[in-house]
């Protein structure tokens, strides 16, 4: 398989002098679902946030099915981003509009401004968004309002609406950090069957080692903006768990 993402000598400084990412050198292959493993402040959030541009590198070169993120701009980077798919930890949804609505939106980097204005009246873009309602199991909240729904259903609906995008890469960032364990695995079922039933890569950004062994087909770990493991979850072992996390923590499981 081909590698549908490429990184290469990445690094994020901040103005305040912060690294945030020093030298990262990824080959992510089509079809992986792979999980970024490491503290808060590790450089998870960054490193995600660079690969579509909402934050912007420092230096280094970001290549996405064979085109050039890093040196992209304008209507250029935008036809980029189509095929993104990002599903944030606070869900980044419309709270007043109707479940339907916010998975529209996700069809927006399709369509002209003046279009936009009509979405809702495309019948092929509403039938789409209903048959993305349908895999997540929230069909027949389509009419209700976000903030009606619980956090897990609002993470549910993040991802229908990336699925309007037809991506081709899933970027998601912790996105079960504010939920409890059983919506968290819930949430992880449904990236996990996007993954493989529709071979969309994901690459996913989690605490919990124990998710990660359950989805994850590899594991990538950052320890102070720097790689430190890259490899199978079954081999994090208890040594390197404590590399990762630091000598005083303990593992969380969620069933």
């Amino acid at each position: 398989m081909k590698n549908i993402l490429t990184i290469k000598h990445l690094d994020k400084v901040y103005a305040s002098g912060t690294h945030a990412l020093e030298n990262i050198n990824l080959e992510i292959k089509e079809g992986e679902f792979v999980i970024l493993l490491g503290l808060s402040g590790s450089g998870k959030s960054t490193l995600l946030r660079c690969i579509n541009r909402l934050i912007e590198p420092t230096s280094g070169e970001i290549i996405f099915d064979d085109q050039n993120v890093s040196s992209s701009n304008g209507k250029e980077l935008c036809n980029i981003r189509r095929h993104i798919g990002m599903i944030f930890q606070q869900f980044n949804l419309i709270k007043n509009l109707s479940v339907e609505l916010n998975v529209l939106t996700g069809k927006l980097g399709y369509i002209s401004l003046i279009h936009s204005l009509t979405i809702t009246h495309n019948k092929e873009n509403v039938n789409q968004a209903i048959k993305n309602l349908k895999r997540v199991g929230l069909k027949k909240f389509s009419k209700q309002k976000v903030k009606n729904l619980s956090g897990g259903q609002q993470q549910r609906v993040a991802i229908a609406r990336a699925l309007m995008q037809n991506p081709k890469l899933i970027l998601a960032d912790e996105p079960v950090a504010s939920l409890d364990p059983a919506t968290s695995d819930s949430v992880m079922k449904y990236l996990g069957e996007l993954n493989y039933k529709d071979n969309i890569t994901v690459v996913c950004s989690l605490h919990f080692l124990s998710l990660a062994r359950k989805y994850g087909s590899r594991v990538i770990a950052l320890k102070e903006g720097k790689i430190v493991f890259d490899g199978l979850p079954s081999e994090i072992d208890e040594k390197r768990f404590h590399s990762i996390y630091g000598e005083n923590t303990q593992e969380v499981e969620i069933q």
